[in-house]
């Protein structure tokens, strides 16, 4: 559709009809992009598939669209579970990354320019297990971190340096999170990667909250903080660079509870390990079933509906 299809609305109305769907149908992705835009569409079956935005059919906001397998060749069962749109710029395609996630908790890294050549009939993205789907799959740099969620509650944030380089299209990756039993991965998360200590992420957080007037919220926490309070004083400047590498990430369950968490309550670690809890996993709750980056001036409303 053509993005002057929308306009601005005021906070906390009903909005307008963006695309009818089927009873058991939903949106899972909404995004901006020109006709030349090349679109990656990845399957649950571990192909991935290339078109161009103007070979997409154009509908009205209130048309159901067209169903994927009158566009791609798809196998019966197969299903797209990711959508990447690339830079028109294919000369950059070089000096960027692409980052898989399975619901095993698998990941895996190649080069962008592996998928240049991608046939409109599909090729061979990465290797799976019968019981195994692609959760997700983004374009990072090696200045990146990863963010791995699970549906059991765990999350694990690691260099995206930790990762290999895969030269072939064709292997399982490494592990990047280990999970429990009857647990699966249900996010892939890219943050930029910030060099501060445990000590100087602490003191920021209890800045940023005494500044928010939540102090007293913030002594509440801090005996379930893993860093030492008050260990240090952070300068002025120090606190300003921070606030402008800092990022929010917004983590939803399956009963419709939701947070914000800043990305520097996320410590960096190693790469397979449990991880850290990322949001309570309990009767009200329910698992988790999304996690991602959100800026101030996004609509909550659309992004939780978009996944």
């Amino acid at each position: 559709m053509p993005l002057s299809a929308y306009r601005a609305q005021r906070r906390g109305g009903k909005g307008r009809s963006g695309m009818q769907t089927r009873d058991e149908d939903f949106v899972s992705r909404l995004f901006v992009a020109s006709t030349h835009t090349p679109v990656l569409f990845f399957s649950s079956r571990g192909q991935v598939y290339k078109e161009k935005v103007w070979r997409l059919p154009m509908a009205a906001p209130n048309a159901r669209g067209k169903a994927m397998i009158n566009i791609l060749p798809l196998e019966q069962g197969e299903r797209i579970t990711t959508i990447m749109p690339l830079p028109e710029d294919e000369s950059s395609w070089a000096n960027l990354d692409v980052m898989f996630a399975t619901t095993g908790g698998n990941v895996r890294r190649n080069k962008l320019s592996d998928f240049v050549d991608v046939r409109r009939s599909g090729i061979i993205a990465m290797k799976l297990d019968d019981d195994e789907a692609i959760v997700d799959v983004q374009i990072c740099t090696e200045h990146d971190d990863v963010l791995l969620t699970a549906a059991g509650g765990q999350c694990i944030r690691f260099p995206v340096t930790d990762v290999r380089v895969f030269s072939g299209r064709t292997s399982m990756g490494v592990r990047g999170i280990a999970l429990s039993e009857g647990d699966k991965l249900i996010s892939l998360s890219i943050l930029r990667h910030v060099e501060a200590t445990s000590d100087e992420r602490s003191a920021y957080l209890k800045m940023r909250r005494a500044v928010a007037g939540e102090a007293a919220a913030e002594e509440a926490a801090e005996a379930d903080t893993e860093e030492t309070s008050g260990a240090i004083q952070l300068s002025s400047e120090r606190y300003v660079e921070m606030s402008a590498q800092e990022q929010v990430v917004l983590t939803v369950s399956v009963n419709g509870y939701g947070k914000r968490t800043s990305s520097f309550e996320y410590r960096t670690t190693g790469r397979g390990g449990k991880g850290i809890v990322a949001m309570s996993v309990n009767n009200r709750n329910g698992k988790l079933v999304a996690s991602f980056p959100v800026e101030e001036g996004q609509s909550a409303g659309h992004l939780i509906g978009s996944r």
